[in-house]
């Protein structure tokens, strides 16, 4: 049923594309204020990642504890974690969706490629550009009042270098063979 079902990715630049809509953008760029805005206009179930995580850190597992350290570090969640959470909250809802929001994956190019190989193919991307000056104050701002571990200076200046590391634009506008190059020097 999920092959069939709309699904938007709102995450990193990367977005692999499945019968549905795929928003991305780098911390505190305004993908969940879109995903509000879409889950309020289309009536799509909004899953995010970062909820999932921190409902599983908030349970206390092993697995909780485990993911708590690695996001106080500002990295990613390994893949298989991510693929696994996201994979039983489709699943437990697709058959009263009428598509899936899916916000903060994929953060990286194999992420994308996973969730297409396992799940399904989205059909659009949506990139949602701010540069780190607005997006750190903008999660600074959010800080005051959220309560996310990952919400102050110096994680959020590692969750930026994070993304900025796997994310990496390639200018299209020269020749072919330029625009390849650039595609080699990111791939290799």
């Amino acid at each position: 049923k999920l092959k069939k079902t709309k699904i938007i990715f709102v995450g990193s630049r990367f977005s692999g594309l499945l019968n549905g809509w795929a928003l991305a953008g780098g911390p505190g760029s305004g993908k969940g204020t879109q995903c509000e805005k879409i889950v309020q206009k289309y009536g799509y179930t909004h899953l995010s990642t970062g909820d999932l995580l921190r409902a599983e850190v908030s349970s206390g597992s092993a697995r909780g504890k485990m993911l708590s350290e690695i996001m106080e570090k500002g990295q990613l969640v390994p893949l298989e974690t991510v693929l696994d959470m996201l994979r039983d909250a489709m699943v437990a809802k697709v058959d009263t969706s009428k598509g899936f929001l899916i916000d903060g994956y994929p953060r990286e190019v194999q992420q994308g490629e996973e969730f297409e190989r396992r799940i399904a193919q989205p059909t659009l991307l949506l990139y949602v550009d701010a540069g780190p000056e607005t997006m750190t104050k903008r999660l600074l701002k959010r800080g005051e009042t959220s309560g996310r571990v990952d919400d102050n200076e110096e994680t959020i200046k590692k969750r930026l270098e994070t993304y900025y590391k796997a994310t990496e634009p390639v200018n299209a506008e020269g020749s072919v063979d330029s625009v390849f190059s650039q595609v080699r020097t990111r791939t290799h």
